[in-house]
């Protein structure tokens, strides 16, 4: 009975920080990808990219109007679909910007061509996520030490499917209840253009929730505007020599603080932001990270402040991380979650 009055406490305060979400998987709302679909655009396939992107700001102007109209021949995604595909031709979709030609061969994140390691109506999530349509894909543009699914994000497993099937099978997982379908991996970002050609073929008003690392290009932020209602962002390292020693991830504080305060402008995107609690990385990490959340998204954005870390993976090698969390430690970080004022916030 005690668990059940916690959950419905935390659903209440999951609405005062999700209000768009939860209008639309109640119906009242339509997805945002909705919008984009009826927004009309004017575009020729073999426009250079420095064109396609001007159209592209057009588009996003007309949907901020409202703007919409039913069944355009052509339509805003058609546009971020036919970009996100050009943009594989010199790969710079995530910051790490490789410039592979990805139709040759695989990226820096080991991605070619998107596979789903797999797909499942997960009810392991925040509450007011369950259940998610959950897409694992493989690969990743981190090498987290750490890593608790090394085994799909540094590796290139799973199945493939056409676009025109993945969104079938959203169709199909939102008629079983899926409340939102989630994309994550591995990292969602090398797939971009996979999720987006898959979303023309979804009919079904399923909110969508971009499960990510927070690492993407300015260019992936743009395409990504109008598409997200939920980002569900790992918020992972307070500076930028732990991101590098512990993830290898070059310039994480700036890009991710930067693609942060470009979501917030979005339209109608919300955040649930995860930060995973490092074991001796509370002062330097967990402090600066809520520290900013509440300065620069505010105090009622929702937060999980987790305490699932486990040392797996490479983290026998790294002596200072190669262990669980201690009762201080998490006493510590639920109090940096109060002195923050956080006040739809999750711990433990």
């Amino acid at each position: 009975m005690w668990f059940r009055r916690v959950e419905i406490g935390e659903i209440e305060r999951a609405k005062k920080a999700l209000p768009h979400y939860f209008s639309v998987f109640s119906g009242k709302e339509k997805p945002n990808f909705f919008h984009v679909k009826q927004v009309e655009v004017y575009f020729d396939e073999e426009d250079e990219l420095k064109e396609l992107w001007k159209i592209h700001e057009e588009g996003l102007e007309k949907l901020r109007k409202n703007d919409l109209k039913e069944n355009p021949e052509k339509n805003l995604l058609d546009l971020k679909v036919l970009i996100a595909h050009k943009i594989l031709e010199k790969c710079e979709l995530c910051e790490i910007k490789c410039h592979v030609n990805r139709f040759d061969k695989a990226g820096y994140c080991r991605v070619k061509e998107s596979l789903i390691a797999s797909d499942f109506l997960h009810i392991g999530e925040e509450p007011e996520l369950i259940p998610s349509y959950t897409i694992f894909f493989s690969g990743c543009n981190f090498r987290c030490v750490f890593c608790q699914n090394w085994d799909i994000s540094q590796y290139q497993v799973g199945v493939r499917y056409s676009p025109k099937d993945m969104g079938t099978k959203i169709g199909v997982a939102y008629a079983r209840g899926a409340k939102n379908v989630n994309f994550v991996g591995g990292e969602p970002t090398p797939n971009l253009p996979f999720i987006l050609e898959s979303l023309k073929y979804v009919e079904v008003p399923i909110p969508v929730v971009w499960n990510s690392n927070m690492y993407m290009s300015k260019e992936s932020m743009a395409l990504l505007d109008g598409i997200v209602d939920v980002y569900l962002a790992d918020f992972k390292w307070g500076n930028n020599q732990d991101a590098l020693k512990y993830s290898k991830a070059p310039k994480y504080w700036e890009t991710i603080t930067r693609n942060f305060l470009l979501a917030k402008k979005h339209y109608k995107a919300e955040f649930l932001i995860r930060h995973l609690v490092i074991p001796g990385h509370l002062e330097c990490c967990t402090q600066p990270i809520l520290k900013w959340i509440s300065e620069n998204l505010g105090k009622e954005i929702r937060v999980n402040v987790m305490f699932q870390y486990r040392p797996e993976y490479k983290a026998h090698k790294y002596p200072e991380i190669n262990r669980g969390l201690t009762n201080e430690e998490m006493i510590r970080a639920a109090e940096l979650a109060g002195e923050f004022g956080l006040k739809n916030a999750l711990v433990g």
